[in-house]
């Protein structure tokens, strides 16, 4: 096995260090791709869907992991009662017990999948307080929905689980940056973390001299932007009126520079951007979830801006007219993301059936394939240790399901991935350089095709 996998990944990597003048009449196993689908849900982590999938690394291997502590290090009797967040004052959601056992628990028992759970925090120095150094034991301690942490759906019966028995669910895929949705998305398209040196005071967390958190905020002591904020270009929330709180355009390079550059066709597809732009958009639209908006490149006015940003209506268009760009990033609306909290399970999935279904019934299937990930964990526990890359991650693993005819059929996958591994894919693929150290030495999703 470790001798086919080796041979895989100089297939997928051959010629990147001869770059593309030394491929130009080369036709590799991985040029058989030829239209690539990135479909970014929200918020799960990988035991909180999958912890049940046979074959994978799931909860039956926690071990010490599921005895949470509190921030002392102290076991827990119970689990606190789960939060819901979204009552005013939030308050114990009545539909649990009180005196849940310190463990994993599944959530339909209390809440079905078409039903609404408070949220949990999900930031950029609380996740590593979780980690706990590799033990995941306090994702109770630092949460603010008591034992909700713990809980999980069983996806295996759900249509993303359906889609992974049938083809590849890789089980230890990890979000590539700590946090939230907002910089796991600038990592999905740049793998940097935005630059705001000039924030002010207010905006920023506070470390004490050992470098423990004292006040989180939007950007770390030193200018990075770690936590959700919103970019000076539209939209952006009609709420913040002062410029000053608005993060300025940022000029690192993305993957959608380095495909144009390449004269590579691609879009990123989002649920309700039409209205949002018309300055009437959806009340669930989350516009830190548009990250080429952040970017001098895609700034208001431009025209990479009005050529590459586009409505979720129009991915459906595209693939009906034959104008499918062989790169596509899909974003769906807020109540279609399968966001806990403002969002259900149920529908989220309906949403993806929905849009799985719309590649298969089109021409571009063929040579088509579909990776389906998730942003970030949402807060919510898994038991694998994140491997250490660097300062900004990688944070905890989340559901990864690759289907395509060109991928292996019925296979759990359980390479280490990140979410940079999709740039690495893309960067092959289409012969790029790469963006930053980490996506340059990613592994691009090298053993989920079947290609030869």
């Amino acid at each position: 096995m470790r001798i086919g996998r080796a041979i895989l990944v100089l297939s997928l990597c051959a010629l990147i260090v001869a770059g593309p003048a030394g491929s130009a009449g080369a036709l590799r196993p991985v040029d058989r791709l030829g239209h690539l689908i990135v479909i970014y849900e929200e918020n799960w982590s990988f035991d909180g869907l999958f912890g049940r999938f046979p074959g994978a690394d799931g909860i039956a291997n926690a071990g010490a992991a599921a005895r949470q502590v509190d921030r002392e290090g102290r076991p827990y009797a119970t689990l606190p009662q789960p939060v819901n967040t979204y009552l005013n004052p939030p308050a114990p959601d009545p539909r649990f017990p009180a005196t849940l056992p310190v463990a994993p628990f599944p959530l339909a028992q209390y809440v079905t999948p078409d039903e609404r759970t408070g949220d949990i925090v999900h930031e950029f120095y609380r996740e590593q307080l979780q980690i706990d150094g590799g033990r995941m034991d306090k994702f109770v301690a630092w949460s603010n929905a008591g034992g909700l942490v713990m809980s999980y759906y069983d996806a295996t019966p759900m249509p993303i689980g359906r889609l992974a028995q049938q083809y590849v669910l890789a089980d230890h895929f990890f979000h590539a940056a700590f946090g939230g949705s907002f910089l796991n998305h600038i990592w999905l398209i740049c793998a940097c973390t935005p630059v705001w040196r000039e924030a002010p005071a207010a905006v920023r967390a506070q470390l004490d001299e050992r470098g423990i958190l004292v006040k989180d905020g939007q950007v770390t002591p030193d200018g990075y932007v770690v936590n959700t904020s919103y970019t000076i270009n539209t939209p952006h929330p009609a709420r913040i009126t002062d410029p000053s709180l608005l993060v300025p355009n940022q000029t690192l390079p993305t993957i959608g520079d380095r495909l144009s550059e390449r004269h590579v066709a691609w879009a990123w597809y989002s649920g309700g951007w039409r209205d949002a732009l018309a300055g009437h958009p959806d009340p669930l639209f989350q516009y830190h979830h548009q990250p080429f908006a952040y970017f001098a490149t895609y700034a208001d006015g431009t025209a990479a801006k009005a050529r590459h940003l586009r409505d979720e209506q129009d991915f459906f268009r595209d693939l009906r007219t034959s104008r499918l760009p062989e790169v596509s990033f899909v974003k769906p609306l807020g109540p279609d993301n399968e966001h806990p909290g403002y969002a259900s399970f149920l529908q989220g999935q309906r949403h993806l059936l929905t849009l799985v279904q719309a590649v298969m019934d089109s021409p571009y299937w063929q040579d088509a394939a579909i990776i389906i990930t998730f942003d970030e964990n949402g807060g919510r526990w898994d038991h694998v240790a994140p491997p250490k890359r660097d300062r900004w991650g990688p944070g905890t693993r989340v559901p990864t399901v690759i289907v395509s005819p060109l991928a292996k059929r019925g296979y759990v996958d359980h390479t280490p991935y990140d979410t940079t591994s999709i740039l690495k894919l893309i960067e092959v693929r289409w012969h790029l350089r790469p963006l930053g150290t980490r996506d340059a030495a990613a592994d691009p999703l090298s053993n989920a095709f079947a290609l030869r």
